[in-house]
C-alpha cells in the first residue's frame, strides 16, 4: 500500500440520500441534495477547477434534519460540516476551499 496526500485542494461529499414514505432525507423532493452536488459539479467544470476540487456524492450521513448536507476534507487537514446548504452558497463554498481563491 502506497500512502500519499490528498490530489485536491479540497472534496466535497454532498449527501444524496433519499426515503421512502415522505422520512426527511437531504435529497428528498425540496431539499435538493443531488441538485446541489449537481451544480457544484458544474461550477467546478464551468471555473476548470477539476484538477483543485473534487465532488463527490455522499450516503446519509445521519444529519437530515440539518440538511442538505456538506462534508469537506481539504489536503491541508480541515475536516468541515456545511448544514442547511443551499445552491447559492456554492460560489462561497468554492472559494472558500481554495488556496488562491477566485474573485467574486
Amino acid at each position: 500500500m502506497k500512502t500519499q496526500e490528498i490530489p485536491y485542494e479540497a472534496i466535497f461529499f454532498v449527501c444524496t440520500n433519499t426515503r421512502e414514505g415522505g422520512r426527511l432525507a437531504c435529497a428528498n423532493p425540496g431539499r435538493c441534495g443531488a441538485l446541489l452536488r449537481d451544480k457544484l459539479k458544474e461550477e467546478v467544470a464551468a471555473r476548470n477547477l477539476k484538477n483543485r476540487i473534487r465532488v463527490s456524492a455522499s450516503g446519509c450521513m445521519n444529519l437530515c434534519e440539518k440538511g442538505p448536507n456538506v462534508m469537506v476534507i481539504t489536503n491541508t487537514g480541515e475536516r468541515l460540516w456545511h448544514s442547511a446548504v443551499s445552491e447559492e452558497d456554492v460560489p462561497l463554498l468554492l472559494r472558500s476551499y481554495l488556496r488562491n481563491p477566485l474573485k467574486k
